[in-house]
Order: C-alpha cells, then structure tokens, then sequence
C-alpha cells in the first residue's frame, strides 16, 4: 500500500507540482493550503509524512508543527522555508521538525529527503536487542531510551541518530557518514542538521555527570563510555 504524504502549502502551484512528483514516485498524496485545514485533514486520515511550508496563512508551518507535537502526534515532518534564514530551520527543527528543504528546490533532493525520512521512521527493529553507552540504554524493540533507568523522549531522528553513534561506540564518524546513515544525503551538502541533532542529545543525555558523545574538531562526532 502506497504510503499517504500530505502536502501544506499556501500555493497551488507548490501543492501540484510537489504532487506530480510524489506521486510519479509511488506515493499517495493529500493537500491542504494552510495548518487549519492540514489538522482536518489528519484526522480524517493520519498521514505518513507531512511537507510543511512556513510561511502560510491561518495557521503557519512552526504552529502546525508545535500543535501536533504538543498533542503527542510524531508524523515524520519536512520543513519548507522560502528562505536559507537558519533562525527559521533551527526553530522548525527545535520544534520537532526532522529535515527542511530551501525554496527554490531540486525535486530530486526533495524525493531523496522524503525517502530518507519514511526510512528513518519505518526503519526495520531487531528484536529484543538492547544498546548500552554508560548510562543510556537503547531498547531497540520497544524504540525506547532510558537513562539511568529513566524514559528519554526522543524524536525518530534522535533516536536514529542515536542508534547510529551506539552502533559505534568509541568510533569517530564523519559528517558525511551520519548524514548519509541518519539522513539518506549521499552528496556533499553544507547542511548544519547533523550539529543540530548532536546539540539535541547533548541537551538530554548530557546530565548526572555524563558528557560522552564528542566533536573531534574537523573529523566528526563519537559516543563513549564514561572513563
């Protein structure tokens, strides 16, 4: 069954040119022309993915996006900004935001985006398999993390950051790997996402003295058991 993507924009020719695209490549798609009717429609019919423009009418991208995440709704979202403004991608972002694509854009990126971003959330869990880093335990059957037995709220890219580092404790990864891992982005990009997601983990694991994922300045990010 062809997965459902819905479509906020304010501009017709946004909503059916993204449309085309999306459903060329096997998707279904919905529409909605500002964040009011975007939440009627998601309730008649919760979609996999939202691609979400900022700046709307009504109800903009940022309220859309903080209104669903305050009412414990995770649909995987794709921010559109009209401009590379990083005071916007990082307020998206911070919001619960998982990815944002810079208008003008390459459809071609955006597809790639999208699938990386539905391969984030659908991302095959092995069964019963825990990950440990000191503290932070990975339950990767139940798609949780706890530290020091406690629940941390994490975000599918958070988690599947996380995962990641984990998966390499005490490894340097690059940039470029995380991105490619993490995001699906097999091209150089200049993308400050990957910084931003560490800068999120850092927020919530790094406490009670534990401060083990590290920058290794012009190389990448690694996770390590406290010494």
């Amino acid at each position: 069954m062809a997965q459902l993507i819905l479509i906020v924009d304010d501009e017709a020719g946004v909503r059916e040119l993204l449309g085309d695209a999306l459903r060329i490549a096997g998707f279904e798609t919905a529409t909605a022309p500002d964040g009011m009717s975007a939440l009627t429609a998601i309730r008649n019919k919760k979609p996999d993915l939202l691609i979400i423009d900022i700046n709307m009418p009504l109800m903009d991208g940022f309220e859309l996006v903080e209104r669903l995440r305050s009412t414990g709704d995770n649909t995987p979202a794709l921010m559109l900004s009209a401009r590379a403004d990083r005071a916007d991608v990082t307020r998206g972002l911070t919001l619960g935001a998982d990815d944002y694509v810079t208008k003008p854009f390459g459809l071609e990126e955006l597809l790639l985006r999208v699938k990386a971003i539905l391969r984030r959330a659908n991302v095959a869990i092995a069964k019963g398999v825990d990950m440990r880093c000191g503290p932070i335990t990975i339950d990767e059957d139940s798609h949780t993390v706890t530290f020091s037995g406690e629940p941390v709220e994490l975000s599918p890219t958070e988690f599947r950051l996380l995962q990641v580092l984990i998966e390499n404790k005490n490894r340097v990864l690059s940039k470029g790997l995380l991105l490619d891992e993490v995001w699906g982005i097999t091209f150089e990009s200049e993308s400050t996402v990957v910084d931003t997601y560490i800068s999120y983990l850092r927020k919530k694991l790094h406490r009670d003295g534990f401060e083990g994922i590290k920058t290794v300045r012009g190389v990448g990010f690694v996770i390590q058991d406290p010494k």
